[in-house]
């Protein structure tokens, strides 16, 4: 039958695409003969030329070769898995190390980050569906479900540090930016209760969850604490007997600079908590306490989705690296 070719690109590659998706598929199995080019020029209503093109592509991408007597076959490689991430940070780093060290050498692994924007996730992931055995996606969005991610087979998709929507019956590893970060604070209560204020620096601009700081809230109520969210991208001055919670790494870099200017001793005249733990903490001024999923687990959980093909639905626990800052 003659396929009819849009316009968003050559018909070299649109063939090349479509022959690589029936590949991955599994309707063109490893080292079984593929059709021959009189066929598929005949199939797809194209010139034979294109399918030599076609082939050559995919030839490059070492997914077919060919040998005298034989045509073209399909290579019985390592199978592809997309890994689509929002932004690079240390603990994404973990993550992927996990993930990458409990895969092993039989799958590819492509890499990409969304930065966030609807427009860049869209574009990426549309190229990328249909090409792929499996799909790691981490989404643009706290509140939204990509409509994207429901043309990919469920048994193929699994969802990583998801937020507050219906998951439907797909495949989970996530935190949980509400509950679970209650907990960890209420674990603390002995040690927060040293100090007279809580403030949350939470720039606006922040992708973090809005029900973090609702949480927030609500465990300073419950404990008689002042509570006070800051959305500017400074804290401004450095308050005695008060304890700041941070995000990102770059405000507990900030923070601790600040101290040493004021000669303020952190986890002594004031407290620090970071989110999402680094080994950096281990280390910077004595130690700074960090409430953080462990980023290890969620690699290998993510692996094993990968390579033992069971769906998972799970919430990883808020851990505590209580250090010398709080």
């Amino acid at each position: 039958m003659e396929i009819l070719f849009g316009q968003q690109s050559t018909k070299v590659k649109q063939l090349s695409d479509l022959i690589e998706q029936d590949i991955v598929e599994g309707k063109y199995k490893g080292n079984n003969s593929l059709p021959s080019i009189n066929s598929l020029s005949r199939t797809y209503g194209v010139s034979r030329d294109t399918v030599f093109k076609a082939f050559a592509d995919l030839r490059a991408k070492k997914l077919i070769d060919s040998t005298p007597g034989k045509g073209y076959y399909v290579i019985d490689g390592p199978k592809k898995v997309f890994l689509l991430l929002d932004e690079y940070s240390p603990f994404k780093n973990t993550l992927y190390n996990s993930f990458i060290k409990n895969l092993g050498n039989k799958y590819k692994v492509d890499l990409w980050f969304h930065q966030y924007n609807e427009h860049i996730f869209n574009t990426i992931l549309h190229e990328a569906i249909g090409r792929y055995n499996y799909y790691i996606v981490m989404n643009f969005d706290n509140e939204k479900f990509s409509p994207l991610l429901e043309q990919i087979p469920a048994s193929k998709l699994l969802l990583l540090d998801f937020g507050k929507f219906d998951k439907k019956s797909y495949s989970y590893v996530c935190q949980d930016f509400d509950n679970a970060f209650y907990k960890a604070l209420t674990s603390l209560v002995e040690r927060l209760s040293r100090y007279r204020k809580v403030v949350f620096l939470y720039p606006e601009d922040s992708k973090h969850p809005e029900s973090t700081a609702e949480s927030l809230k609500s465990y300073c109520r419950t404990h008689d604490l002042k509570c006070e969210i800051i959305r500017e991208e400074d804290l401004g001055r450095l308050e005695q007997k008060v304890v700041y919670i941070v995000i990102r790494q770059i405000d507990v870099v900030n923070v601790i600079k600040r101290s040493r200017e004021l000669s303020m001793k952190c986890g002594y005249d004031f407290g620090l908590i970071a989110y999402n733990d680094t080994p950096a903490y281990q280390v910077i001024d004595e130690g700074i306490t960090a409430l953080s999923v462990d980023w290890e687990e969620m690699g290998r959980l993510a692996a094993r989705f990968v390579t033992e093909g069971k769906s998972v639905q799970v919430y990883l626990p808020t851990e505590v690296h209580l250090r010398h800052s709080l």
